[in-house]
């Protein structure tokens, strides 16, 4: 007589049709993030300065022990030509040589200035504090205040290229998306994944933001219009935020400015970290953006990221395995779900290739690391959630006692 066989695992359906209903509206807005690239704005390439442009630009560099990274920096700040007005250096009483570094290159290019910003006070960060010191040290003849990290390598025609197009296209504050400098094989691995989540989140470089919450910017090569800044009171706004360059921008916008993140990666090289240690620790805990958006923002798009960028490296291993092993009654529903989340894969995949002009491949040591990187999503993710529990309380040498968020 013939015995019915019954699936042992009869709840599997039940379970993937609550994942489908919580995954499959993620997909949605990440899709919809996503189709904007092929309409973003194109990389920003180098431009030579019109005669209009003459001293309409001051640049402020922060420092805090940066000898040993400054130099490729200031080469190509001095190298830029007669739109820039002058260079501002601000250092945060470097013990490192910082000093000497700068004044090696001020004795054979005028427009460099080596500041020393006052004691730290209460309540304010590093990097903002340096940044509002130098700009209320800026010639107020000029246009725009650029800020630039000690860690960038700016190339020929970055600043007229910059301050060009925003003045064409009636911007306020840009920032841009950098060419990173990679080297061991770690970081190849692990960066890209980290950037991944900004992607995710932010949809792709030079592409429009949906609302002044959902801006984003980077504040190694940020460029502000002067008269904005005033209207901002500086960097007061963004004084105890571990992410000033995004605070900033998003208060700008919410004020009715003109701002944009654009694709700078042909202008502007920068060498981050010097191992994937320190890209963990440094990047990684201030990557959730918990100081420019409320806590709920937060939590969403950790989750949101967890769905779309995590979970399908647990769930198509995990459906293969249990379809190929036959040992549970294979519906619909979860083979609707294994498509999802083979779909998910395939458009992780297809974003890294889209990504690689983002970085110096062609010759760096470790480069074949990079193409491996989506394996380090679940890693990436899990980095987000960890630094979205808490603030930092040491950032760049200094240390902070602990102190509200800035939202």
């Amino acid at each position: 007589m013939p015995v019915d066989v019954v699936a042992p695992f009869p709840w599997l359906s039940a379970l993937a049709t609550v994942v489908l209903m919580v995954q499959l509206p993620m997909v949605a807005v990440l899709l919809s993030r996503l189709v904007r690239g092929p309409f973003r704005r194109p990389p920003l390439g180098p431009a030579q300065p019109t005669p209009d442009q003459l001293g309409t630009v001051s640049v402020v560099v922060p420092t805090l022990n940066e000898a040993e990274r400054l130099r490729p920096c200031l080469e190509g700040l001095t190298q830029q030509s007669y739109e820039l007005r002058e260079i501002l250096v601000v250092d945060s009483r470097s013990t490192d040589g910082t000093q000497a570094v700068v004044e090696d290159y001020q004795a054979s290019d005028p427009r460099l200035r080596l500041l020393e910003d006052e004691p730290l006070p209460p309540g304010w960060i590093g990097r903002p504090w340096a940044l509002d010191y130098g700009f209320r040290h800026t010639a107020s003849a000029s246009t725009w205040v650029l800020g630039i990290d000690a860690d960038t390598q700016p190339q020929p025609g970055l600043i007229a290229a910059l301050a060009g197009a925003m003045e064409r296209d009636g911007y306020d504050l840009v920032s841009l998306a950098p060419r990173f400098i990679l080297k061991q094989p770690g970081e190849f691995w692990l960066q890209p994944a980290l950037l991944m989540t900004l992607v995710y989140r932010f949809g792709p470089a030079g592409s429009l933001s949906d609302s002044p919450q959902r801006v984003m910017a980077n504040g190694q090569c940020f460029m502000v219009r002067r008269s904005l800044l005033d209207q901002l009171g500086g960097y007061q706004l963004a004084s105890a935020s571990f992410c000033d360059d995004v605070t900033l921008a998003r208060c700008a916008a919410a004020q009715g400015a003109k701002v944009g993140f654009w694709d700078g990666s042909r202008l502007l090289k920068v060498r981050m970290y010097e191992s994937m240690a320190d890209t963990w620790q440094e990047w990684g805990r201030s990557l959730d953006l918990k100081d420019a958006a409320p806590a709920t923002q937060i939590w969403w798009d950790w989750w949101f990221l967890a769905w779309v960028q995590g979970a399908p490296w647990v769930l198509v291993p995990s459906l293969w395995i249990l379809k190929l092993g036959g040992g549970a009654d294979w519906s619909l529903t979860l083979q609707l779900l294994l498509v999802v989340n083979l779909a998910l894969l395939v458009i992780r995949l297809g974003m890294q290739a889209a990504i690689a002009s983002a970085y110096d491949i062609k010759g760096a040591p470790g480069a074949w690391a990079f193409w491996l990187s989506p394996l380090a999503d679940l890693a990436a993710v899990a980095r987000i959630g960890l630094s979205s529990w808490r603030r930092p309380t040491q950032w760049r040498g200094r240390t902070y006692a602990a102190m509200e968020s800035a939202k």
